[in-house]
C-alpha cells in the first residue's frame, strides 16, 4: 500500500471522511474500544464505506506510525454514480457494456479484470461498496493504468444496480456454472452486463435469481473452474466477437 494513499489515526480518518474523500476502505483493528472509535464506526457506516476488523499486526505493517487501531486507505481514482454513468452512456452509446463484480475481493485479479475490460470497451465496472476489492497500488499495477480509464461505480447493493441496469434496457448475464446454456448461446449484440462472481463463492443465489440470461464456458479438463479474471475475459472477447 502506497503511503501517499493512506491516512493513520482515528481522527484522521473521520475528518477525511466528513471532508469527501474518496475512502477506499477502512481496516479496523479487532477489539477496539473508544469513544472515538465508535464515533468512527459510526461515521463509515452512516457513509456505507467498505471496512474490515484486522489483527494489529496488519496495521502495523502497513504504517510504522501511530496508527490508533485504524487505517484507510485513498482510492487514486473518482468514483461515478450509477444512474449519471448509465444514463450517459445510454445516451452516446448504441450497444453499452457494462462489467457486474459480485463480491470480488482480490486485488489483483480486480486489476487484471479492469485491464482486460479497458481492452474489450467496457463501458462501465459495477462494485459492491462492502466487501469488494480495494482500488489500491496493487489493483493499479495489476491494471497497467486501466483503472484510470475505466469508470468504476460503487453501489449499495449490487442487486438494486441490477435491477436499474433492466430498467434503463440493459440485459443482464450471470456467468455461472448453474445453468446448461453456453456462453455463445447468449445474443450480447446488444445493450448488456456481464456479472462475474467472487473467487470462491460466485454469485450470490440471490442476484441469480433476477438476472435476465444465466451462461457458463465449456470445460473439457480435469479442473472445473477458472480463475475469475481469465474467465471475464472470455465472456467480454464473447461480446467482442459478436458485436464485430
Amino acid at each position: 500500500m502506497e503511503k501517499d494513499h493512506q491516512i493513520f489515526g482515528i481522527r484522521a480518518i473521520i475528518e477525511a471522511i466528513h471532508s469527501g474523500s474518496e475512502i477506499d476502505k477502512v481496516f479496523i483493528q479487532k477489539d477496539a474500544q473508544g469513544d472515538l472509535m465508535r464515533e468512527l464506526m459510526k461515521t463509515i457506516k452512516q457513509k456505507s464505506i467498505n471496512f474490515s476488523y484486522v489483527p494489529v499486526e496488519k496495521l502495523n505493517r502497513l504504517t510504522q506510525s501511530n496508527h490508533q487501531g485504524a487505517v484507510a486507505t485513498i482510492a487514486p481514482v473518482k468514483f461515478y454514480q450509477l444512474e449519471e454513468l448509465v444514463d450517459s452512456v445510454m445516451e452516446n452509446v448504441e450497444k453499452p457494456l457494462f462489467l457486474i463484480l459480485d463480491q470480488l475481493s482480490d486485488a489483483r485479479n480486480f486489476g487484471a479484470i479492469i485491464r482486460t475490460a479497458e481492452c474489450t470497451g467496457v463501458h462501465g465496472i459495477i462494485v459492491q461498496k462492502q466487501g469488494s476489492a480495494p482500488v489500491n497500488g496493487d489493483t493499479v499495477k495489476t491494471s497497467a493504468g486501466a483503472v484510470f480509464n475505466v469508470p468504476i461505480c460503487k453501489v449499495e447493493h449490487i442487486k438494486d444496480a441490477i435491477f436499474y441496469l433492466q430498467g434503463s434496457g440493459i440485459k443482464t448475464v450471470a456467468a455461472t456454472e448453474k445453468t446448461d446454456s453456453l456462453i455463445y448461446d447468449i445474443n450480447l449484440n446488444e445493450p448488456a452486463a456481464i456479472i462475474m462472481g467472487s473467487e470462491d463463492r460466485g454469485i450470490n443465489p440471490s442476484v441469480l435469481k433476477i438476472v435476465d440470461e444465466k451462461a457458463k464456458l465449456p470445460m473439457f479438463g480435469t479442473i472445473s473452474s477458472l480463475n475469475v479474471s481469465v474467465a471475464c475475459g472470455a465472456f467480454l472477447y464473447e461480446a467482442v466477437r459478436q458485436r464485430n
